[in-house]
C-alpha cells in the first residue's frame, strides 16, 4: 500500500564513522584544546608542570611552553577571545622556593644553633590566568591568592572579559588586561560548577552539581543538577535544581543556545542527560540514554557521549560495550544525524567548534588523545 509522503514516517538515520584528524598527546598528560587557524593548541600538565603546545594537522609539534617557570601549577581550561588571543585558567602557588646562598667560607655558629629552612608550600592555592599569542607565543601570567586551592573546570571569554568557573562554588573574573576581581563563591565545597555562558546583557549561566541549599532552594536528590543566573554585579538571580529524589546528577557541558549535557546515576544505573532549554530554563526538549556518564554539548545541535545501548531514533545502533556517539538534532530535538569513533576509543573528553576545522571530538583510549571531525 501507498503511503503519501507527507504521512510517512520518518527515516531513521544511519550511525556513520568519524574521521581522524590525529592524535595530539599522551592520556596522562591531556587537559584540553584550543585551535588557532589550522594549528591545533594543547594544554596539560605533567611532573607538576603546566604547558601548551602547537601541534600541525598531522600532529607534528610546532612548539611546546612551559606555563609557569617558577612554581608548580596545572591548567585545566582554556578559550579564545575574538582577536585570537588564547586564555587559559587554572592554579599555581605563590609560594616561591628561595636559593640558599652558597658560602664562601664556613661561619661562625658558637652555640651550633641550626638553621631554619626556606618555607616553601607547594600548595596550588592561587588562581592562575594565562594570555598568550599563537603568533608570537607571547605569554602573560596574572594571578590571585586564594583563600583555598580551587579546581578551574571551565572559563569564557567576551569583549566584557573573562570568567572561569570550578570546584567550592567558584566563580572569578577578570577584564582583558588581566585584573581579576574578588572571586564570588556560590556555596561551599559542596557546590561545584562545571561550565560557564556569558550572555551578552553582562550576566551569566553557570552549570554544574550542588548537595546544599542554594539560594533557598533545598536539595532534591542526592546530588542535583543546578543552573544558576548569575548578574553582571555577580548578584544570584535564578537557581534552576534537578528534581530526581534518588539520583546523584550533574550538568557538564552548556552552550550559548543552552543545549546541556549532563549525568544522571540512579543505583546502577548511569544516563546522559540532554536538555535544550529557553532562556527561561523552562526545558524544551530532553533525552536521556545509557552511558559510561560524560556528556558534551555544542552549539544548539551536537552532543557527544559514550553510549551503551540501543537508541530507538537510529537506524543501526546497538553496541556491544560503551561507544563514542555523536547525536546532531534538528530544533525541535529530532535526532537528525548518528556518528561513531571506534570502540578501542574508551572515553570522550570534549566537544570544541573550530572555524576552521569545524567541530572536533576529542576521546582516549588507554594511552593517547585523539580526535576526530565530520567526514
Amino acid at each position: 500500500m501507498f503511503i503519501p509522503l507527507a504521512n510517512a514516517a520518518p527515516k531513521k538515520p544511519v550511525v556513520k564513522s568519524l574521521k581522524l584528524l590525529t592524535t595530539v598527546g599522551s592520556t596522562d598528560e591531556f587537559a584540553g584544546l584550543v585551535t588557532s587557524g589550522k594549528t591545533i593548541i594543547v594544554y596539560g600538565n605533567k611532573d607538576e608542570k603546566s604547558f601548551v603546545k602547537a601541534l600541525d594537522l598531522a600532529g607534528k609539534e610546532l612548539w611546546n611552553i612551559e606555563l609557569d617557570n617558577a612554581s608548580p601549577s596545572v591548567a585545566t581550561a582554556a578559550t579564545v577571545d575574538s582577536s585570537g588571543v588564547i586564555w587559559l585558567a587554572g592554579s599555581t602557588s605563590l609560594a616561591r622556593a628561595t636559593p640558599t646562598p652558597f658560602p664562601s667560607e664556613t661561619a661562625l655558629n658558637p652555640d651550633e644553633t641550626i638553621p631554619v629552612a626556606d618555607i616553601f608550600s607547594a600548595d596550588l592555592d592561587a588562581f592562575s590566568l594565562w594570555s598568550l599569542n599563537p603568533t608570537t607565543q607571547a605569554l602573560v601570567q596574572y594571578t590571585l591568592q586564594l583563600s583555598s586551592p580551587v579546581l578551574i573546570n571551565a572559563i569564557a571569554v567576551d569583549k566584557k572579559g573573562i570568567t572561569a568557573v570550578g570546584s567550592s562554588g567558584a566563580i572569578i573574573s577578570a577584564d582583558l588586561a588581566g585584573a581579576i576581581a574578588k572571586p564570588i563563591a556560590v556555596g561551599t565545597e559542596l557546590t561545584v560548577f562545571e561550565s560557564v555562558v556569558k550572555n551578552a546583557n553582562g550576566s551569566m549561566t553557570v552549570v554544574g552539581s550542588s548537595s546544599e541549599t542554594l539560594r533557598g532552594k533545598k536539595l532534591a536528590g542526592k546530588v542535583d543538577g543546578v543552573i544558576i543566573k548569575v548578574s553582571k554585579a555577580g548578584k544570584l538571580l535564578t537557581v534552576v535544581r534537578s528534581s530526581a529524589p534518588k539520583a546523584s546528577r550533574n550538568w557538564l557541558s552548556a552552550t550559548n543556545s543552552l543545549l546541556l549535557g549532563g549525568e544522571v546515576v540512579t543505583g546502577i544505573k548511569v544516563e546522559s542527560a540532554i536538555t535544550k532549554f529557553s532562556s527561561r530554563f523552562v526545558p524544551s526538549w530532553t533525552y536521556r540514554f545509557a552511558s559510561s556518564g560524560k556528556t558534551f554539548t555544542s552549539s544548539s545541535t551536537y552532543a557527544f557521549f559514550q553510549s551503551k545501548g540501543a537508541i530507538k531514533q537510529l537506524a543501526n545502533w546497538a553496541p556491544k560495550s560503551a561507544q563514542g556517539l555523536l547525536l546532531s538534532f534538528d530544533a525541535k530535538g529530532v535526532i537528525t544525524a548518528g556518528y561513531s569513533v571506534p570502540t578501542e576509543q574508551k572515553e570522550v573528553l570534549g566537544l570544541y567548534v573550530s572555524k576552521d576545522l569545524g567541530l572536533i571530538c576529542m576521546t582516549s583510549n588507554t594511552e593517547t588523545v585523539s580526535i576526530f571531525t565530520l567526514n
